[in-house]
């Protein structure tokens, strides 16, 4: 994997570093990223939240339910970033946002209970009813 990635929101009025590989990688299909993403499923790169250096602009917060933090563009609306204070020092960035992802692999789909109806998975990896266990 690469050792640093560089992304940005859809207007690129954010852009961001990460100085290191991602600790994780997953597909989420719970309801509360399907509305935050307006999609019927966010994929999602987890890294330590020390390597992430914000370079342009500034990243909007919202806390979208006990616990959680999503980061967004003011801007443009991208959804960016999620934390929990469960997973102090861990942050996950959307892969769509990371402009150099082509290495980072997907190791799961997680939240599948709450796959939309229509999504069909169609690959190899583990799938989760809630969130991975490992």
């Amino acid at each position: 994997m690469a050792s640093a990635y560089s992304g940005r929101c859809f207007c690129g009025f954010v852009r961001f570093r990460l100085d290191d590989s991602p600790l994780y990688a997953c597909h989420c299909h719970c309801h509360s990223c399907q509305r935050a993403a307006g999609a019927a499923y966010v994929s999602w790169a987890t890294f330590a939240v020390d390597v992430m250096r914000i370079t342009d602009g500034v990243i909007t917060e919202y806390q979208s339910s006990p616990g959680v933090t999503r980061g967004f563009c003011g801007h443009c609306g991208s959804s960016l970033t999620y934390a929990h204070t469960a997973r102090h020092g861990e942050i996950d960035v959307t892969l769509a946002s990371i402009e150099d992802a082509e290495d980072i692999v997907l190791r799961s789909h997680i939240w599948v209970e709450d796959k939309a109806p229509w999504v069909v998975i169609a690959d190899d990896l583990p799938q989760y009813p809630q969130k991975a266990t490992g």
